[in-house]
């Protein structure tokens, strides 16, 4: 849902603006990569739960998944006014939360592709995004905006069968293994043009100075890919077994 709503809020900014941040991908990457590393200590906490204490982990994965989406909400609006100094401690909360939240579905993926699925969803996504960065910075306008609304009307769908999902698996019925497969790999190809976009929407909606803002959005888009690539091996492995 935040993701969604990010990267509404973007195309919508950057419609009317002419490039105004030439420098602030640039200037995002360490900040993004410095979350990546958060998550992963997050997702490693909340494996020490599983393992130790599991009727825990439920629990404390609601009250913080309610946390994340809270300070989200908080940590895009502090750092879109370039409020650099206070929106680093929010981002880094955010990022150890979102590590946590994600413990659940890399300790499925421990048991069924091992820790070498992991690795290969984690270097998707990096070739992933430098892929996407010669592409996205050279889109023509037309191109690029064309682009960013389809893929925000995709990711909408995608989120309204996900929850649907998760409302059926409330009354005990599962998703298909094709099924789940085909959502998987729907949103793989979708998070992979979400990060061919975000290299040219966000130097059309951010400044150099707002570059937290930009790394948020970049770090939605590598979180959501790595989910999905994973979703995917995971759906895979279960369908030969």
């Amino acid at each position: 849902m935040s993701s969604t709503s990010n990267f509404q809020d973007a195309i919508r900014q950057a419609q009317s603006s002419a490039l105004v941040g030439p420098n602030v991908i640039r200037n995002a990457l360490p900040f993004v990569g410095g979350g990546l590393l958060l998550t992963a200590v997050g997702s490693w906490g909340g494996l020490g739960v599983i393992s130790t204490a599991p009727q825990l982990f439920m629990p404390t994965f609601i009250v913080a998944i309610i946390a994340e989406i809270a300070l989200f909400f908080i940590a895009q609006g502090v750092a879109a006014k370039g409020n650099n100094g206070a929106a680093v401690p929010l981002l880094a909360t955010y990022s150890l939360l979102s590590g946590y939240t994600l413990a659940g579905l890399i300790y499925v993926a421990l048991s069924t592709v091992g820790i070498m699925g992991i690795v290969i969803a984690a270097g998707g996504c990096g070739i992933t995004f430098m892929a996407a960065s010669p592409i996205g910075s050279n889109l023509s306008e037309r191109d690029g905006f064309a682009l960013a609304k389809t893929v925000q009307l995709g990711i909408i769908a995608l989120l309204v069968v996900l929850v649907a999902q998760l409302l059926f698996s409330f009354f005990g019925v599962f998703t298909p293994t094709f099924l789940e497969i085909a959502i998987s790999g729907v949103g793989v190809v979708l998070f992979v043009g979400a990060a061919v976009v975000d290299f040219f929407i966000l130097p059309r909606t951010y400044r150099d100075d707002q570059y937290l803002a930009a790394a948020l959005s970049m770090y939605l888009t590598y979180i959501n890919l790595f989910i999905f690539i994973l979703r995917l091996l995971i759906a895979f492995n279960r369908r030969q077994g």
